[in-house]
């Protein structure tokens, strides 16, 4: 079915940053310039329109990504905008990873005192992996302490980004009155009121006209390198450029990520935000401009491309779910291709299903306003799946396609939950089904030794929301323990081992006998690598994914203290079996007593999460806190200096050590010091921790660390 829709005139944007960047304050204003709200609601009041959540609104931060769509005018055309905001918060970026995966562009927002701050590098460094060009916004131009051009030049230290400036303040802190648009030379000078146009167009400002030449040229200089036919033109005369060409220019080198557009503003103050829109009409990509997208056919292998076009067949990516009270599974798309209307059938790939979309909507935030269809280009959320998981991709059933998923990291702390009341054991399971299935960093597990039901998330603020969301969403009321390391543990030597399952109970048997070789896994290897090197049929070939599945289930706890292995390499050298009393299960048997027999022979130790952690402090603070880092088994990365005085120091620290530290920090920095903490890896805990920890586990330690012959 054509379309008469211009794809070219659609923007599938997100708002990134670190912490109190201010994102949901700028999400705000672009919603109430686009006229989509009538009132601006601020984060402070807890009257944010993105911030839907009662947990946001208390607490102001962002927990989860709010998507909603505006549309904005610009030269004389109305541009749709499918707005994504992001949570700021390290322990929230499951959000920003998805919703990064299907955009096509994102603004970067940099406060413009505290610049490019840590999640600041890890926000950039997702939307590298996906490819998705930015712009970035300096915000809080108002604030004491702001310079545009410092943070500017931290976009190109720290993220090794060519941040190129597309305007200049007019003054800054108290005295920001507006900004100079370098490309038409003129200066947009706001009052800070709530008229939707609360600025004048005036001449540059006298004393700014070198500087604001000086960068121009900077800019042209910047655009002709993305541009052949620019850059002979700008050679043999600079002057006659026209506005429309270095945009186009300049839009070439953002879309193909070889530049970055830098605006400023203060979102707060009401100044900047309607400039802002227009780059991002300007620069960033429609979905025609990021062209085809690479899928597989699930069928063949063969990699085949996809057009964002509405005469394409259908496909589409579950980028996240959702529980809402009133529609129930919310299934948020990014359509890649074609055109479904509401009611019909799509193909899931994963389970080789058909499922019916019940209803399709447009979101506002937490609202859903009803629509016929979507086509390719749209975020949409689907009501009706019944099997459909974050990552899923659906599409026409005649031509079935999968586009790459993501991939997330695993929760490395974890809480034991009961209700306080045993009526409210079954409605406990099914609300940490219901959020287990949001949340892909979010896990439940039954601990088999206790019984007690483990969650386990990304950091203590993810399970203190979890925990407030069971109680003020579902209605259970829960105690909790205290919290608990996500430990790992890995073998580091190889064994081989032969090992017989017999049993004999009268009438049929069961056997199995194998002979393997377990050892650690080639590097980047996770999971289980399984290798069969059975000859002659000494083991039958049905019997072989026995073997592997045996091995892979007993990977799930290990020898030590009952912790995963998440790595391993099991080779089959030769084994037998019984004509008539070996089935599939006896080897999946033999193959999990091996696991159990062979690993202590491996000298299994323990691994346990690393976290990075940046601390930003005055001078004075600078020895007691690195003194209370060693004392957590910190290393020391680097110590560093800001422009404004700081000191910053960066570390690997344990997480077991790190339970409470912003209380301590506090204390030790009289309220002065910040520290922001993120998963990096896992390292081997040392051995008399070791020891503790499998002690306490209640694990046999008959094996522990000893050398067997």
């Amino acid at each position: 079915m054509a379309s008469d829709r211009d794809l070219t005139f659609t923007r599938n944007i997100g708002i990134m940053a670190h912490i109190d960047a201010g994102k949901t304050t700028t999400s705000e204003r672009i919603l109430y310039y686009t006229g989509k709200t009538h009132k601006i609601g601020e984060v402070h009041d807890g009257a944010a329109t993105m911030d839907w959540m009662v947990q946001e609104q208390e607490r102001g931060i962002t927990i989860t990504s709010a998507a909603t769509t505006a549309f904005w005018h610009y030269q004389g055309k109305v541009y749709q905008i499918n707005l994504i905001d992001t949570p700021g918060h390290v322990d929230f970026t499951v959000e920003v990873e998805r919703s990064l995966r299907v955009l096509d562009g994102t603004i970067a927002t940099f406060c413009a005192v505290g610049r490019v701050q840590p999640q600041s590098e890890t926000v950039w460094r997702q939307a590298d992996k996906y490819g998705v060009p930015k712009i970035a916004y300096v915000n809080k131009m108002d604030r004491v302490g702001a310079d545009f051009l410092a943070c500017v030049e931290e976009i190109r230290t720290k993220l090794g980004a060519k941040a190129v400036p597309v305007c200049l303040p007019i003054g800054a802190e108290d005295k920001f009155l507006g900004i100079v648009d370098l490309i038409s030379r003129k200066a947009i000078l706001y009052d800070s009121g709530e008229e939707l146009v609360n600025y004048e167009i005036k001449d540059v400002p006298s004393e700014m006209t070198e500087e604001v030449e000086t960068w121009r040229n900077r800019l042209i200089e910047a655009a002709a390198e993305c541009d052949e036919a620019l850059m002979e033109k700008f050679f043999e005369d600079p002057d006659s450029l026209t506005d429309d060409e270095i945009i186009a220019a300049l839009r070439k080198g953002t879309i193909s990520m070889q530049i970055v557009p830098a605006c400023c503003g203060s979102s707060f103050k009401n100044k900047g935000v309607q400039f802002l829109l227009d780059a991002v009409m300007r620069y960033l990509p429609s979905p025609l401009d990021k062209g085809v997208v690479k899928g597989t056919d699930p069928r063949t292998g063969k990699e085949e491309d996809l057009l964002p076009s509405a005469d394409q067949p259908f496909c589409a990516l579950v980028f996240k779910i959702a529980t809402d009270p009133f529609v129930g599974r919310l299934a948020f798309l990014r359509v890649y291709s074609g055109r479904v209307d509401s009611g019909s059938y799509v193909y899931n790939v994963r389970t080789a299903r058909k499922e019916r979309i019940a209803r399709l909507y447009q979101m506002h935030s937490n609202h859903q306003n009803p629509i016929e269809f979507v086509e390719a280009g749209d975020i949409c959320a689907a009501v009706g799946f019944k099997d459909l998981r974050t990552g899923d991709t659906v599409c026409d059933e005649n031509h079935p396609i999968i586009l790459e998923s993501m991939v997330f990291p695993d929760p490395v702390i974890g809480i034991a939950v009961e209700p306080k009341t045993q009526t409210d054991l079954d409605k406990l399971g099914i609300a940490l089904g219901k959020l287990a299935e949001e949340d892909p960093t979010f896990t439940v597990r039954s601990d088999v030794e206790t019984g007690q039901t483990i969650i386990s998330g990304m950091g203590e603020l993810h399970l203190d929301i979890i925990v407030d969301r069971l109680r003020r969403e579902f209605g259970v009321e829960i105690n909790q323990g205290a919290p608990q390391v996500n430990y790992k543990e890995a073998i580091t030597t190889s064994v081989q081992h032969r090992e017989v399952f017999k049993k004999q109970t009268g009438g049929r048997g069961k056997y199995a006998d194998i002979i393997v070789e377990i050892s650690p896994a080639d590097e980047g290897v996770t999971g289980l690598q399984f290798i069969n090197e059975v000859k002659g049929g000494n083991i039958p070939k049905e019997f072989i994914p026995s073997i592997e599945k045996g091995f892979k289930s007993a990977m799930a706890n290990g020898v030590l203290a009952g912790y995963e292995v998440p790595s391993m390499k099991v080779t089959v050298i030769d084994g037998s079996f019984h004509p008539v009393d070996s089935d599939q299960l006896s080897f999946e048997m033999a193959a999990r007593m091996a696991f159990r027999h062979a690993c202590p022979k491996c000298k299994p130790v323990l691994l346990e999460p690393i976290m990075s952690l940046e601390v930003v402090t005055p001078e004075d603070y600078m020895g007691d806190i690195v003194g209370d880092l060693n004392r957590r088994r910190g290393q020391i990365q680097a110590m560093d200096s800001t422009s404004n005085g700081a000191r910053v120091v960066k570390a690997f620290v344990p997480l077991a050590e790190q339970f409470g530290y912003v209380t301590v920090l506090r204390t030790l920095s009289s309220g002065r010091a910040t520290s922001t903490m993120s998963f990096d890896h896992y390292s081997e805990v040392p051995t008399n921790l070791a020891k503790e920890i499998v002690e306490k586990s209640g694990y046999s330690t008959r094996h522990f660390l000893e050398d067997e012959d």
